[in-house]
């Protein structure tokens, strides 16, 4: 699985996970079903509107033509670097810097769509997709982009909870951790799942904020300072006092 760092414009450096070739196939077929859905009913419509053929030709270069051409760029443009496609594969667009992409970046990826993927029927973004560090293809490269996943593909069940360890001899440290529920404690795990993957800056300040705030719910009055321990100490804890 390949990885970005990203640093924002407030100085904290993200890392985020690289949008696979799959997923961004996916994203790519399903823009694909949804656009030539819209074009058949589109068409049919118009030709149930338009008697003469001249007209229905007309209404297919004026209408059909355009929203074929310019449905990749209208899309990331007005959904901030999602098609629909992208949005249901939770993808997006980002620039490199930091910045959010502009109009004259999704039109450098749009415009050299046409070589990345239909002059070459897909084959050189697919190969720049997969030799680039940083997953881009052509129009990624010109417009300084590139599309990342904006959910990660880990997710966590009370199971993953309850693998951690043996508990049979445990004393817990922080009985009052009952008052929160399995949906607050999987966040945790979660917390500190990422916060283990990507030891970046922002993901150790992550940890380091979510025990403060955790403590305070808790009456805690002092956070040790091992906040990743501290954090794990609270999920065994849980797990112990409400088997």
């Amino acid at each position: 699985m390949k990885t970005i760092e990203i640093d924002t414009a407030q100085k904290v450096t993200i890392q985020y996970e690289l949008a696979s070739i799959g997923n961004r196939f996916l994203a790519y077929f399903i823009d694909l079903l949804v656009l030539g859905g819209t074009l058949v009913f589109l068409a049919i419509l118009g030709q149930s509107a338009l008697e003469e053929i001249g007209a229905f030709r007309i209404y297919m270069f004026i209408i059909l033509l355009p929203i074929f051409v310019f449905y990749t760029l209208a899309s990331e443009i007005l959904l901030h670097g999602q098609s629909i496609g992208k949005r249901a594969m939770g993808l997006k667009v980002v620039k490199l810097n930091g910045d959010s992409p502009n109009t004259h970046d999704y039109f450098m990826r749009w415009m050299f769509r046409f070589v990345d993927l239909f002059i070459s029927m897909g084959s050189v973004g697919a190969l720049l997709i997969s030799a680039s560090p940083k997953s881009q293809r052509l129009g990624g490269m010109l417009s300084g982009t590139t599309v990342i996943r904006t959910t990660s593909q880990r997710t966590f069940s009370l199971n993953d909870i309850l693998k951690i360890s043996t508990l049979d001899t445990y004393e817990p440290s922080y009985r009052q951790i009952t008052r929160f529920n399995e949906q607050d404690m999987l966040f945790i795990k979660k917390t500190l799942e990422r916060e283990r993957r990507y030891p970046n800056p922002a993901h150790k300040k992550a940890v380091n904020d979510l025990s403060i705030h955790v403590a305070q719910q808790l009456t805690i009055n002092k956070v040790p300072k091992d906040r990743s321990k501290f954090l794990r100490t609270l999920i065994n804890d849980y797990i112990v006092l409400t088997r």
